[in-house]
């Protein structure tokens, strides 16, 4: 049965081969998503131990998030856009759960070690059927493996539908994001008093969209809120 199905695999591959998210190039039956290449060169940001990161200077005179960190720098015709770009438009969720592994064992241990719940910032229900998946929810599927800590989708809930965020700038971003997420109406204050919480999304510009998630846990009493992406804009 075996080599059965490694023969089919390898009949499949023939005319649908695997190739690297990066460079395109036929991936090797050891390589997943990325080659060695452009796995070696990624522009790994490790800021997971630094206050002060530049994440966390995108939150500044913000409330609500006391901690940040991402796993790369994100820019333009890059690997690490290319990698959100598969993940965001064409259903690249293992991708996507594998990057969060990345990220989750980069980040044991430190100053995100007291990470109770991780929290992904949810799609409007509209989006959500459309797209059949929240990225965020598999990246923190991935983070959760490595972390050893639950994934709650169930907590907060976006309520106001936007326009994308993509080519806006910072005061837009921040008008377009207002009160767009809220509590779920069955979810207790109190539950989620004196916890720690990893909100995660896949990538941070400005930092509105975070911001704007963390929001909705404002009335909870001694909640610490940290955040977490795949990547981010230096």
């Amino acid at each position: 049965m075996i080599r059965w199905s490694s023969a089919l695999n390898g009949f499949v591959e023939l005319f649908y081969p695997r190739l690297c998210v990066g460079c395109g190039r036929k991936l090797f039956q050891d390589e997943h998503f990325l080659c060695v290449e452009c796995l070696s060169s990624l522009p790994l940001a490790q800021v997971h131990e630094s206050e002060d990161n530049f994440v966390e200077q995108h939150l500044y005179g913000r409330p609500y998030i006391e901690s940040a960190t991402t796993l790369m720098v994100y820019g333009k015709e890059t690997v690490p856009q290319k990698i959100i770009h598969e993940i965001k438009y064409h259903g690249a969720k293992e991708l996507a759960q594998s990057m969060g592994r990345m990220l989750g064992r980069q980040m044991k241990g430190g100053r995100f070690s007291s990470v109770d719940m991780i929290v992904p910032v949810p799609l409007h229900p509209k989006r959500l059927k459309w797209r059949g998946y929240n990225q965020s929810e598999w990246i923190a599927k991935g983070l959760s493996e490595e972390l050893g800590v639950p994934v709650r989708s169930d907590l907060v809930e976006r309520v106001v539908e936007t326009s994308t965020q993509t080519n806006k700038n910072a005061e837009e971003r921040w008008s377009n994001v207002k009160g767009i997420f809220a509590l779920r109406q069955e979810v207790s204050t109190e539950g989620l008093k004196d916890h720690h919480l990893l909100i995660v999304d896949d990538v941070i510009t400005t930092g509105s969209t975070l911001m704007a998630c963390a929001a909705a846990f404002s009335h909870v009493d001694n909640v610490k809120i940290s955040a977490a992406s795949l990547a981010a804009v230096n």
